[in-house]
């Protein structure tokens, strides 16, 4: 290790040779970075990113490598860990970033909210067209949420009727509705 004299920049003088860091990342690196894409949920980036901001931080301190501890690897895992812990509480204190695709995914989504009261409305005409056996059928069974048998029992009427008119009502609910939403 280089010695500075007080009051000199510690910028070159005190970082590791490329030879130390070499043999750091050949011995640890391969479990650093598992280690990493274990706290980053399998995210190869960002575990890289903190593989690559830990070797700096081994750097920028050589004082760490020349210890008497046999094994450099619980530092590297303290240190990377700790970044970790860090990158994660910086993402989360940030507001999230919005790109043009979440834009433009999120405004095809945007509905009208009035839509929902006009359907309701298609629905209740449409429903008045049917005839009163096939309107009972289907308010029970879709509105009410009644199984086969529910509906039978309530309707007074076998459940192989119930499943009939159940498909007659629907086609004839589709044929009223026919049209719908597509002006628009």
């Amino acid at each position: 290790m280089t010695t500075v004299a007080p009051g000199q920049a510690t910028t070159r003088a005190a970082r590791a040779s490329e030879e130390a860091l070499a043999q750091l990342h050949e011995e640890h690196g391969r479990a650093l970075f598992g280690f990493l894409l274990g706290l980053t949920y399998g995210d190869r980036q960002r575990a890289e990113d903190l593989m690559q901001e830990t070797m700096i931080r081994a750097w920028r301190h050589p004082e760490a490598m020349e210890t008497d501890h046999a094994s450099m690897r619980p530092w590297l895992f303290t240190v990377a860990r700790r970044l970790a812990i860090d990158a994660r509480r910086a993402r989360l204190s940030r507001a999230k970033e919005v790109t043009d695709v979440v834009l433009e995914s999120s405004a095809i989504h945007v509905e009208d909210p009035i839509e929902p009261s006009i359907q309701v409305l298609d629905v209740r005409d449409a429903l008045k067209e049917l005839s009163r056996e096939h309107r009972a059928v289907l308010i029970e069974v879709y509105f009410r949420g009644l199984s086969v048998q529910e509906a039978a029992d309530v309707l007074e009427i076998p459940p192989g009727t119930v499943k009939s008119r159940t498909y007659y009502a629907l086609r004839a609910l589709r044929k009223a509705l026919k049209g719908y939403g597509e002006m628009g």
